[in-house]
């Protein structure tokens, strides 16, 4: 009878599996928040391109004019700069974020590694005992001819 297998590292190797699933998640995250900041630079650099355009199709404008959008153009432009710089920020929380998914999955694999050899090696044992039962079984019950 043939003993079943028992990883006795299974719980280290669910733990490094969650880990590597939060990390996975984490990264998500990331890439969410660096989709989002992009898509707001982008927005930024649009509105900023179609004031442009509405100012300078204005026909006479007026000092008061000129002076609210100066104003707004440079509120725009710092506006533009921060969520850059908010961007870079959040790309760097990306990659770290993918080192560390990539690290947890390596832990993981390690162990995945390691259980699927020893499970192999644990066959391979059960069969060599179960042959070797079997042979002694055979011996036994050998009977040579009479002759």
């Amino acid at each position: 009878m043939t003993k079943p297998f028992r990883f006795n590292l299974e719980r280290i190797l669910d733990i490094r599996t969650q880990l590597e699933e939060r990390a996975r998640m984490e990264l998500g995250k990331a890439i969410a928040a660096c989709r989002n900041q992009e898509r707001e630079v982008a927005r930024l650099v649009n509105e900023l391109a179609a004031r442009e355009a509405s100012m300078a199709q204005k026909k006479d404008p007026t000092p008061g004019d000129f002076w609210l959008w100066r104003a707004y153009r440079e509120r725009l432009v710092q506006d533009i700069a921060q969520a850059r710089v908010r961007l870079k920020e959040l790309e760097e929380a990306r990659e770290r974020c993918r080192e560390a998914a990539v690290a947890r999955s390596k832990d993981r694999k390690l162990l995945d590694k390691l259980k699927t050899k020893k499970a192999a090696r644990h066959a391979i044992e059960q069969n060599i005992a179960e042959q070797n039962e079997n042979d002694e079984m055979a011996s036994v019950r050998y009977q040579p001819p009479v002759v």
